[in-house]
């Protein structure tokens, strides 16, 4: 028997002898309700809704997108989570293209250039955060994206479907009971649950129901099976819109009976899109978002992104739609979402659910407090960068070693890890998009080991199942045309506006680890001297560089005891530490710009230096010293950077009679729209050359937690 199902099977063994007192009864609806709590807090579910400007591109194209990051109990965006890493699989589950992008208040902008070298085919975006990462692949946005090129002339000739979480989710009934739901009266759910007298003998005659709907109770009740046939009415207007789970438990504890119900949202589209819906080619478009007349209007919009591309005939649900079920469900088929935006009776939906089981809520775990492991940590402050440290003879890790992380700089970062009993260990960086100079280094070099740096991308990929035919979508009239206008505005590059960008440069540490040193020795303050020997000897009293028959050797004397410690200090050429005192013997003191050096014992956290000696050449880039191999440099951003849109503007009769083709995809992108305090907004853009229908696409989520969602179809005439 397993760890996990012990205390599992004491919990149950702790109700099988339940009296029929109303009061013991009640003790275990509140000790469900109490685990229920504490699993939703511990495992808080988060979502992701990703708004593209398109479904449909060409390779060689950028993707637009906007990624809301929500919590899936109280459906507000969530500031828990300041990374997103986005993804775009090929139809084989590989990627073809990843990034990074920061998020503020749960809300991020991006943009990623699809390589032009990619078959056509049926490509999914997947995106998630690093808290997210812990619940993979379930757990994570999927959405689907139809790419063609027609250069290459290949194309991924099988389609492979994700898999969504098929299983029924409803175990078996105990003998002598079952339980219906009847949906038909208008005021309340009828739960119907018959039990023969055995059952009632041997089972009892007490059982519990429990209601949540994503992570909120909405009804719970003690059961008497007096007769029979039990009813218990549920009152509909207590659920929340979205997926209601509903759990019957026994007399013991165990539940005998679970059922997925659809509840569809309310009317709550009191937003209108104003626009002219047949302009001319290159006339302005304004679109105006106000709150329709007689509703209440909406809190201001945090947020509200703004896409007006090509209507490609590809559906993909809302923000509203999409966070009814979000990922807990799997991928939802095709036309099951389609079915649920034409406005699908719930009957319909619910025959569905049959078959769908839950990746969050799972009773055994909830029970018994087995709670799945928790590596990755939500990055609120800083990101996470893991790795493994393996010995490289036996490939075996390495457990309860140090690792040191330095930045090359002027200023002195110093940090370290330790591995777990999986030679694991976690650093972290800044949550900025600066380029760093990583250099990684275990403390003991004698123990041959090798420092392995895992993905920030996460390795576990959606299941595939193999669906017999070719492409799901083929070539299209449209899609032709979409490729036709992609290749026409590469010529002409009428829709790009320059770009200025930063030269790239690295970052190091904003100051240094150790504060004010003891010695901070300005070498253009001395005469110069003609090696580093003559320096130390010369200007840093209690720090002694010393040539033996061995090597070199530094050391420091305690400024208390006046002796020199047993043990080496730490040395560092900017800022980086290095093993071999020679490193330092052997710079030139013409390239060193200053030294530093702490005479007393030095704590970071739970790591003792014995002193410390920096030297800092005048690059500060630590390119005089060649990194031993058990090392590992990288350059590292956190977050990448996101170019902005850019359409042309046919203010001027010059511009708009320019022959220059104007055949742009995507007429508009605006991921950040900012509304007033009565949620209003108003934006405008050009339509292009291209006669064709576009589809105007508005997704947003209140401060309140209410999502937005307008589409409209606009042709250009």
């Amino acid at each position: 028997m397993s760890r996990y199902r012990i205390p599992y099977c004491l919990f149950l063994f702790s109700f099988l002898s339940l009296s029929s007192s109303g009061q013991v009864r009640q003790d275990f609806l509140d000790t469900v309700s109490e685990r229920f709590q504490k699993y939703c807090n511990t495992n808080p579910r988060e979502e992701i809704y990703i708004h593209t400007d398109r479904q449909e591109y060409v390779a060689g194209e950028d993707v637009w997108f906007s990624i809301y990051l929500i919590d899936r109990q109280t459906s507000k965006l969530s500031g828990s989570g300041k990374i997103a890493y986005f993804e775009i699989l090929n139809p084989e589950n590989r990627p073809v293209a990843q990034k990074r992008i920061g998020l503020e208040n749960g809300f991020g902008p991006g943009q990623i250039l699809l390589p032009d070298t990619i078959s056509s085919g049926i490509y999914t975006i997947r995106a998630y955060t690093n808290w997210m990462k812990n619940f993979m692949p379930e757990n994570c946005f999927i959405k689907r994206l139809i790419i063609h090129n027609p250069l290459t002339g290949k194309s991924f000739n099988i389609y492979r479907e994700l898999m969504s979480n098929k299983g029924n989710i409803t175990p078996t009934e105990a003998t002598g009971l079952v339980t219906e739901i009847d949906k038909q009266n208008q005021e309340n759910i009828r739960i119907i649950i018959k039990s023969t007298r055995d059952y009632r003998l041997v089972g009892g005659n007490t059982c519990y129901l429990f209601v949540q709907t994503h992570g909120i109770i909405n009804f719970k009740r003690v059961v008497t099976l007096s007769d029979e046939v039990t009813v218990v009415n549920m009152p509909r207007d207590i659920l929340i819109p979205g997926i209601n789970h509903i759990t019957l438990f026994s007399s013991s504890g165990r539940p005998v009976f679970e059922r997925l119900l659809y509840t569809p949202k309310g009317n709550e589209g009191n937003l209108d899109l104003i626009v002219n819906e047949n302009p001319e080619s290159r006339e302005k478009i304004t679109l105006e978002i106000a709150s329709k007349k007689g509703t209440a209007a909406l809190d201001k919009l945090p947020y509200l992104s703004i896409s007006a591309s090509i209507a490609d005939g590809n559906l993909f649900p809302g923000i509203d739609y999409y966070m009814i079920f979000g990922s807990e469900f799997g991928v939802l088929p095709d036309e099951l979402l389609k079915s649920i935006q034409n406005g699908a009776p719930a009957d319909s939906i619910d025959k569905f659910l049959l078959s769908m089981k839950s990746s969050w809520i799972d009773w055994n775990k909830i029970l018994s407090e087995s709670y799945p492991s928790i590596r990755y940590k939500k990055e609120t402050e800083n990101h996470f960068l893991y790795g493994r440290l393996i010995n490289k003879n036996t490939q075996i890790p390495d457990p309860e070693q140090y690792l040191f992380l330095s930045m090359p700089g002027k200023k002195t970062m110093f940090q370290y890890a330790k591995t777990d009993k999986n030679g694991d260990f976690t650093f972290t960086l800044p949550l900025d998009g600066s380029i760093r100079d990583l250099i990684i280094q275990p403390e003991d070099a004698e123990r041959n080991n090798n420092i392995r740096i895992e993905s920030s991308f996460s390795d576990k990929y959606p299941e595939l199942t193999q669906v017999t035919g070719t492409l799901a979508k083929p070539v299209t009239q449209s899609s032709s045309k979409m490729a036709v206008n992609y290749q026409v505005m590469k010529i002409y590059k009428s829709d790009v506006l320059p770009v200025k960008s930063s030269p790239v440069t690295f970052t190091g540490g904003a100051r240094r680890f150790y504060g004010k040193p003891d010695i901070d020795l300005l070498m253009d303050d001395y005469i110069k001297l003609p090696v580093m020997q003559e320096v130390f000897f010369e200007l840093t009293p209690g720090v002694f560089l010393r040539k033996k028959k061995t090597g070199y050797e530094i050391s420091i004397a305690d400024p208390v005891e006046s002796r020199i410690y047993d043990r080496p200090p730490m040395l560092f050429i900017d800022g980086v530490i290095v093993r071999d005192p020679a490193n330092i013997a052997n710079l030139d003191p013409e390239t060193v710009e200053k030294i530093e050096a702490v005479k007393s014992r030095y704590f970071v956290g739970e790591y003792m230096m014995y002193g410390l000696v920096n030297v800092i050449t005048r690059a500060g880039d630590f390119r005089t010293v060649t990194l031993p191999d058990y090392a590992v440099r990288l350059p590292y951003r956190v977050t990448e950077p996101v170019n902005s849109f850019s359409s042309p503007d046919f203010t001027t009769p010059e511009k708009k009679l320019s022959r220059i083709p104007d055949f742009r995809n995507t007429l508009y992108w605006n991921p950040a729209v900012k509304t007033d305090n009565e949620g209003n907004a108003a934006v405008e853009f050009w339509s292009s050359d291209f006669r064709s229908d576009y589809e105007v696409s508005i997704q947003g989520i209140t401060g309140d937690g209410k999502p937005v969602s307008i589409m409209k179809i606009i042709k250009v005439q």
